[in-house]
């Protein structure tokens, strides 16, 4: 029996040492060498301050500020540990609301988002990315659609010619990967950091 145990546990140990450790050892150190940034989560600094990273979307609500997608990230309640709070772009607890096209509140809560817009910029479509929360309620991006449609809200609060935000926005857009792959899309911290870069010349 020990002769039959001995190769199993030196196959396990092995295995684990290999593929446990060793590969995502050489793996991150390799991506640390190549892409320094990207490894060390795409952070943003702002005069010397991380801010935030490209890759988790943040909340911007203010009418001065471009907004990105709903959020329906939860965080444990600090009143009650069974329940949860709504905690947009919570990153520890990536996750979609798991509301269905049938659900009265996913319903509700989108045709009120969708009056406000409406309101907001009369006579435009409004962008669907505006009124729908991604599946892992940390999206960074929104569509150009989306972002041009917030110009005229942000330009009336921070009283800048909308032809500038125009501008402003259109050297933000990032294309399709190799030209084919994913869509036009806009990163929302980027363009809000550009935008308050804009207010300082």
């Amino acid at each position: 029996m020990l002769n039959q145990l001995r190769p199993a546990l030196v196959l396990l140990v092995a295995l684990t040492a290999i593929t446990g450790l060793a590969y995502p050892l050489a793996v991150t150190g390799i991506a640390g060498v190549i892409f320094p940034a990207k490894a060390a989560g795409s952070l943003i600094e702002r005069d010397g301050k991380v801010v935030g990273s490209s890759l988790i979307g943040q909340s911007f609500t203010s009418d001065g500020y471009f907004h990105g997608r709903h959020s329906a990230t939860t965080a444990p309640d600090p009143a009650d540990a069974a329940k949860t709070v709504p905690a947009p772009y919570n990153a520890a607890n990536s996750s979609g609301s798991n509301l269905g096209p049938t659900s009265a509140a996913l319903a509700d809560r989108v045709k009120a988002d969708v009056e406000k817009l409406k309101a907001e910029n009369p006579g435009q479509p409004v962008p669907v990315d505006l009124v729908t929360t991604s599946g892992s309620g940390l999206d960074p991006d929104i569509s150009p659609e989306a972002a041009r449609f917030q110009i005229p809200r942000v330009a009336k609060a921070r009283g800048v010619p909308e032809d500038k935000l125009a501008g402003l926005l259109a050297a933000q857009v990032q294309g399709r990967w190799l030209g084919v792959l994913g869509e036009p899309r806009v990163n929302v911290l980027a363009l809000n950091i550009a935008l308050d870069d804009l207010a300082r010349k």
